[in-house]
């Protein structure tokens, strides 16, 4: 929670944004039963502007970050997850997504998790285990053609 954002004079103002790499201070909630932490500070590392230069790199975005999201675990550490976000985020800041960085990235995470299948598409065996696909693939493959 961050309290007072929408104040014109917070000092949250403009650093509370999608895709955002921030070093954030939380005052953790203490009611184990709850997940509401205190926002307390943020200082912006990069904003990653590169990926609203359009909608198929926010969609590339979108999509990287949609498949973190279904395989970590609330409350645990990954920073081999946590680094292959930043590293693809890093790279669609500075380059159009297209075909090969999204099977880079799938395979990158398919790998990371130990699920990686030879002969099996990346998506297909993540998918496998984890029952879904994010639906933002979809539309990423039709827009690569």
């Amino acid at each position: 929670v961050a309290k007072g954002a929408r104040r014109p004079k917070s000092p949250f103002a403009g650093k509370l944004d999608l895709f955002f790499a921030a070093e954030i201070e939380v005052h953790l909630s203490r009611n184990a039963d709850k997940d509401l932490h205190i926002l307390k500070d943020i200082l912006i590392r990069s904003p990653r502007l590169g990926l609203r230069r359009n909608y198929l790199q926010t969609l590339a975005a979108s999509y990287f970050v949609k498949w973190i999201d279904l395989v970590s675990e609330p409350d645990h550490a990954s920073p081999d997850l946590a680094d292959l976000l930043e590293r693809a985020l890093d790279f669609l800041d500075r380059e159009d997504a297209d075909l090969r960085a999204t099977l880079h990235f799938e395979k990158q995470l398919a790998e990371c998790l130990g699920i990686d299948e030879p002969g099996v598409s990346a998506h297909v065996s993540l998918g496998n285990v984890f029952h879904r696909v994010p639906s933002q693939r979809a539309d990423l493959m039709e827009r690569f053609g």
